[in-house]
């Protein structure tokens, strides 16, 4: 069965592998142990909101923390927090554990954190628990039209 975030990113004809897991447990260390995979390469997907109403899409590496200081800083609003699980679902269609950048009900602008580009290959939610997809992060940065951010810390 084929997620939202895969139709959409076949549709518009960019390169992605796909990778089905058994969905235990939330968060970005739990898939990268089911699969094996480094987990500097693991991207988290947040849904934040913003002071000024917004909601954005934020990916950032799994092992790193997000400042959400640095996130109202540099898009320049008073404050962002974490959504509220109600908002993620109506805005997204997505459960936790599940977010993913792409095939999202309403499309968010996407930020991407700059270490996500440090590495060869990242690895995020494909749209649903237990799948991740693969993809280049440069062409992740374009497939999302996403901007690049300098929000996390070790």
């Amino acid at each position: 069965m084929s997620s939202l975030g895969e139709k959409d990113l076949q549709q518009r004809g960019y390169s992605f592998t796909s990778h089905p897991y058994d969905y235990r447990k939330k968060g970005a260390e739990a898939a990268a142990e089911a699969l094996g995979f480094p987990l500097e390469q693991m991207l988290k997907t947040l849904v934040l909101e913003l002071s000024d109403g917004r909601f954005i899409f934020l990916m950032a590496p799994g092992h790193l923390a997000v400042s959400l200081r640095d996130v109202s800083r540099q898009l320049q609003v008073k404050g962002a927090e974490m959504a509220a699980e109600r908002d993620i679902l109506r805005l997204t269609g997505y459960t936790p554990g599940g977010i993913g950048p792409f095939g999202s009900r309403t499309p968010l602008p996407v930020f991407i954190d700059l270490f996500a580009l440090e590495v060869p290959i990242v690895y995020f939610n494909g749209g649903r628990r237990g799948l991740l997809l693969g993809m280049d992060p440069e062409e992740l940065v374009e497939a999302a039209q996403a901007e690049i951010v300098d929000v996390t810390r070790q």
